[in-house]
Parts: C-alpha cells; sequence; structure tokens
C-alpha cells in the first residue's frame, strides 16, 4: 500500500492513501509489542493519548507503532479492522480513493473517562465509546444520580 502520515484535520497527525484501494483489500497490519492487560495499564494509566489495541476479546493488548498506529477514529468510517491468524488488520470497508484519510471506528469499550469524537461526520455519536459501552455509562450515572438524591 501506498500510505503517508501528514497532518490531519480530525485529530494531529493522519493516515492518507496515495492510489485507491478497492472494497476489502488489507491496507495495513497494526503491529506494536503484545502486553497484558494490567501491564498496559501499568505503562499507560496517566497517559492522555495511547495506541493500545485490544486482541482476543480484550485478553491481550498491542502497544500500537508504525504506520497504522496513526489511523484516526471516525464514526463514518472508510476502514474496519478484525483479528486474522492472530495479527491485526486495517481492511477497506468501501472503495477509497487517493488523497483520502484512512480511519476506522476505535469502539472503545473501557474507562468512564471522556473521549470526544472529532470526526465531523454527520452521524457522529460525540465519543470515541462504542455506542453499547455509552448506554452503559449512562446507566452508570443514572444509577449514581438516583442513589444521591
Amino acid at each position: 500500500m501506498s500510505l503517508n502520515i501528514r497532518q490531519s484535520r480530525i485529530h494531529s497527525f493522519g493516515c492518507y492513501t496515495t492510489r485507491p484501494i478497492k472494497k476489502g483489500a488489507l491496507v495495513v497490519e497494526y503491529i506494536g509489542e503484545r502486553l497484558s492487560p494490567a501491564q498496559a495499564e501499568d505503562l499507560y494509566d496517566d497517559a492522555p493519548h495511547t495506541y493500545l489495541f485490544a486482541l482476543d476479546g480484550g485478553k491481550h493488548i498491542l502497544d500500537g507503532f508504525g504506520v497504522a498506529a496513526f489511523i484516526n477514529h471516525s464514526c463514518d468510517p472508510n476502514c474496519e479492522t478484525d483479528q486474522i491468524r492472530g495479527k491485526i488488520w486495517v481492511i477497506a470497508a468501501r472503495d477509497i480513493e487517493p488523497g483520502e484519510e484512512l480511519t476506522y471506528d476505535y469502539n472503545l469499550y473501557d474507562g468512564d473517562d471522556d473521549a470526544p469524537c472529532l470526526c465531523g461526520a454527520r452521524r457522529c455519536r460525540g465519543s470515541l465509546y462504542s455506542r453499547e459501552h455509552l448506554r452503559k455509562l449512562a446507566r452508570i450515572r443514572a444509577k449514581n444520580t438516583a442513589a444521591a438524591v
């Protein structure tokens, strides 16, 4: 793949393609050191930004580096991720034109801090958290509010 890193309107730097990418193509592998969840927590407990990616349903964590770590979140992404034979791949969810920034939906599922989304999509949900996690947080906050009253 012909990919480059440059300034992004979404966040900091982003990953862009210089050639067309067909839907279903493996774009880039998300690489990094494999950590346990405890190791990842110890390393990045107070870090505002990380490049962590959960494998095996969260049993292992990749501490990402390389080109794929620059792919930003979008609520209307042009890519998706999948674990294939123990590796995380970024895959084109649709045909992608040269010059487009590559994005995928981070669907974060842990944490209770704000994780605001800056993707600018028409149907932006306003958060990097998955819809399911946002519902879970809303239930917890409602329960805490009710208990405080």
